[in-house]
């Protein structure tokens, strides 16, 4: 059963169309990916969802509701840290929770067991403004839990933090998955969409142009593998692997080939035998290859 739902929304703000008929779901309990290029229209949906917009058109709801009447379902973790940095982590959460209306005994129940759960105990009397990146993170999804709401929003939870946060917070993020709670997750790192996200629609001109699985959104990708190969003879290369079957792409300036079955790094240099090829390196489609194919429509496609 779907705890969030867009049905047909668009947005504009004067001559610009933001959302072009907006369509997703997201069911209980999932990790949902929303990801998109700067620009897609992501951030204007989730300000929707927040009900902070209002839609031109088409419905947002969450459950049966209408998201502006169900702002107590929701939780919202900011992509920057929106906490009071001369406060402790705990007496931001009492803060949070007395906004959130919860009673006197609520208040202390939710963040002894917030602060117990997410670690937070260790810097009980450390303002938020001296933790690290990290630890902020986990005192502002803390501060979006603190109501317990159905669904949770993580707008760009790992950003700015270091690899080991980053890895923390994975596990805390498949931890409150495991319990039940409902994310909806937007993310620049693929890696981490792909981690985590059970369901993932991919935005772009307002709209959603891809969804699935991500063993469905590798599928969008024509191989298996891709070849990056740096060359001053680019045509010749891609000439070469045209003749062969391959896909040619440009993935961060660098020029790719995409390969329909899983083979070895030598392999693919014999083939550019005859070719000056000064370094190439070998990997299995991941899901920035989908995102690029999803995103680009192959506009950065070589001809050979």
């Amino acid at each position: 059963m779907s705890i969030i739902s867009f049905d047909g929304v668009c947005k504009s703000f004067a001559s610009r169309k933001v959302l072009d008929q907006l369509s997703f779901s997201v069911e209980r309990a999932q990790v949902y990916g929303l990801l998109g290029p700067n620009g897609c229209g992501k951030s204007t949906a989730i300000n929707i969802l927040c009900s902070l917009l209002d839609p031109d058109s088409g419905t947002v709801r969450i459950g049966d509701t209408a998201s502006k009447d169900s702002r107590h379902s929701l939780g919202y973790c900011p992509q920057e840290i929106a906490l009071y940095r001369d406060l402790t982590p705990s007496e931001n959460l009492r803060f949070f929770a007395e906004i959130q209306g919860l009673s006197p005994s609520g208040r202390k129940r939710r963040v002894d067991a917030l602060t117990q759960q997410l670690g937070l105990a260790r810097h009980d009397r450390t303002p938020v403004g001296a933790l690290s990146g990290g630890w902020q993170r986990r005192v502002s999804i803390a501060a979006a839990l603190i109501h317990e709401p159905e669904v949770i929003i993580l707008d760009e939870p790992t950003a700015a933090v270091d690899l080991e946060a980053r890895h923390e917070l994975w596990g805390l993020i498949e931890t409150l998955r495991g319990g039940g709670t409902t994310i909806l997750l937007t993310t620049h790192h693929l890696d981490e969409a792909e981690r985590l996200c059970s369901r993932i629609g991919i935005m772009r001109d307002g709209c959603i142009a891809k969804e699935g699985s991500v063993e469905e959104l590798l599928a969008v990708v024509p191989g298996k593998m891709v070849a990056t190969v740096a060359s001053s003879e680019e045509s010749a290369i891609a000439k070469r692997a045209g003749e062969r079957g391959w896909g040619v792409r440009r993935y961060a300036g660098k020029l790719a080939c995409l390969l329909p079955e899983a083979t070895t790094l030598n392999a693919v240099v014999d083939v550019f035998r005859g070719i000056d090829v000064s370094a190439a390196s070998l990997q299995k489609v991941s899901l920035e290859h989908a995102f690029l194919e999803v995103v680009h429509q192959g506009s950065w496609k070589i001809d050979g």
